[in-house]
């Protein structure tokens, strides 16, 4: 249970988003009243971004950028595989346990899920540390398998 941590980039063994990559925003070790096993609370992405070469123009990286769908879901800790890969994203902020209830209200956190990664992706250079930074571009590649 140590292993999957808030932060941490996981892959979605089971479900609609298997073979999905996602971070976890945070984890349930003992569970709650609703969910009595372990769980977690995952964002991740539903379809990443496309492919982008450096001879593409600046409108045309940004329109293929804007492909990424985001998906919120908790997630029981067996059905995740946990990387060695950390994403210093602040999620907690952006994603609020009382507007995944009501369905409009997790659209709207998902549209905010969308402008975050979607910075996140566009200004990779930006992240100070080395590990964190290869962390976020394996999370923003498509899974090959």
């Amino acid at each position: 249970m140590a292993i999957v941590k808030a932060g941490k980039v996981v892959i979605v063994l089971a479900g609609r988003h298997a073979g999905k990559k996602a971070v976890v925003v945070k984890t349930f070790d003992e569970g709650n009243s609703e969910k009595r096993f372990s769980h977690c609370l995952v964002a991740g992405l539903a379809k990443t971004p496309r492919k982008v070469t450096r001879a593409m123009d600046k409108k045309k990286v940004e329109k293929r950028s804007k492909t990424l769908k985001p998906f919120v879901k908790y997630i029981n800790v067996r059905h995740v595989f946990p990387t060695r890969y950390v994403v210093d994203l602040d999620l907690k902020k952006a994603v609020d346990e009382e507007d995944l209830v009501d369905p409009e209200r997790k659209v709207d956190v998902k549209k905010n899920l969308k402008k975050l990664f979607l910075e996140r992706y566009m200004n990779q250079k930006d992240v100070t540390s080395e590990k964190k930074a290869q962390g976020s571009s394996y999370f923003f590649q498509k899974l090959r398998f």
